[in-house]
C-alpha cells in the first residue's frame, strides 16, 4: 500500500509530502510530478517518483494499486478543463481499486465561479463509487502574503471585499489535515470544511502590515469593475483576474468564512495566524 500525491512539487503538494515524511517511511509515499528533475529532493529521501500529467491518461496507466490512499491535489490550468483532467486521476483509481481518493476542492460556502471546476470533480468523485475524502481547503495566508510587492509599493491594500473576513490558514496547515487524512482511520466518504480558526478582514490585513513594517498601509475597497483593470492592467490574464473578483465579492457576501474547526481538528493543533505567515513573508 502506498500513500500517493498528486502535484507533489506544487506548493501544496511539497508540504504534503514534508509532512508524511514525519509520520510514515518514505518508501510508502509515491510522489506523482511532471517534472522528475523538480522531485529530486524527495527521491533523495526514498520517496518513491512516478511522471505522470493530468493532460497525458495513458501516464496514469497502472499508477495506482488496490488499497493506496491517493491525494487528488486540484490542477491550476485553468484553462484547459480541470474536471476533464481531474476525471484521468479519478478513472485510474477507479481501475485499480484503491482505497481512498481525497480531493482538495473548496468550502460549500463559496459561490464564486472559481468553485464551478471543484463541484463537478466532486460530482465525478462520488460517481465512481470510490471511498472519498473531500478536502475542501479555504483560502490559504499565501495567496496575499506572496504578492506584497505592490501593497507595499503602492501603501495600500487593494481589493474589492468590502468589509468581509477571510478565514484564511497557511499551506502548511491544509497539508496538515490532508497528511491526517491520508495516513488516519475512519476518513472515508467523508466533506471537511477547512479554515483558519480565526478570520479576519483587509483593513485587518493593512494594519498587521502597517504594524510590520513600520509604514502607513491603508485599505483602499474598489469596486469589482476597477479591480478587474487593475488586475488586467498589471499583466494578469482577463479570465484570471475576472475569477479573483468573483472571489472577492464572495469575500464581501461573507462566503470564506469557514468557522467548523474541522482543519485544527484534523491537524490536531490551531492553525497558522496570519501574522506569522506574513512576518516569514516580510523576512524574504
Amino acid at each position: 500500500m502506498s500513500i500517493v500525491v498528486t502535484g507533489a512539487t506544487g506548493h501544496l503538494g511539497r508540504h504534503v509530502v514534508n509532512q508524511l515524511l514525519e509520520k510514515v517511511p518514505a518508501e510508502q509515499i509515491t510522489a506523482v510530478v511532471r517534472d522528475e528533475a523538480k522531485a529530486a529532493d524527495f527521491a533523495a529521501k526514498g520517496v518513491k517518483i512516478a511522471v505522470a500529467d493530468y493532460n497525458a491518461p495513458e501516464t496514469f496507466d497502472g499508477l495506482f494499486a488496490a488499497g493506496d490512499k491517493v491525494l487528488l491535489i486540484s490542477g491550476n490550468e485553468f484553462d484547459k478543463g480541470r474536471p476533464a483532467q481531474h476525471q484521468v486521476v479519478i478513472d485510474a483509481a477507479k481501475a485499480a481499486g484503491v482505497a481512498l481518493l481525497a480531493y482538495t476542492s473548496a468550502p460549500g460556502s463559496l459561490k464564486a465561479s472559481l468553485v464551478d471546476d471543484h463541484r463537478a470533480t466532486e460530482k465525478a468523485l462520488l460517481a465512481s463509487g470510490l471511498p472519498y475524502t473531500l478536502l475542501r481547503n479555504g483560502w490559504y495566508h499565501e495567496n496575499y502574503t506572496e504578492n506584497l510587492a505592490p501593497v507595499l509599493e503602492h501603501n495600500a491594500v487593494v481589493a474589492a471585499a468590502g468589509e468581509g473576513r477571510v478565514s484564511s490558514a497557511s499551506r502548511a496547515d491544509y497539508a496538515a489535515a490532508a497528511a491526517a487524512v491520508l495516513t488516519g482511520e475512519g476518513h472515508e466518504n467523508q466533506t471537511y470544511e477547512l479554515g483558519g480558526d480565526t478570520a479576519w478582514s483587509f483593513a485587518e490585513y493593512a494594519a498587521l502590515i502597517a504594524e510590520q513594517t513600520g509604514k502607513e498601509i491603508v485599505y483602499n475597497s474598489v469596486p469589482g469593475e476597477v479591480l478587474q483593470s487593475i488586475l488586467t492592467g498589471a499583466g494578469v490574464p482577463e479570465f484570471f483576474a475576472g475569477i479573483l473578483v468573483g472571489v472577492d465579492e464572495s469575500i464581501a457576501k461573507g462566503e470564506l468564512v469557514v468557522d467548523s474547526g474541522d482543519l485544527s481538528r484534523l491537524a490536531g493543533r490551531p492553525t497558522t495566524p496570519l501574522s506569522e505567515t506574513l512576518a516569514a513573508a516580510l523576512k524574504g
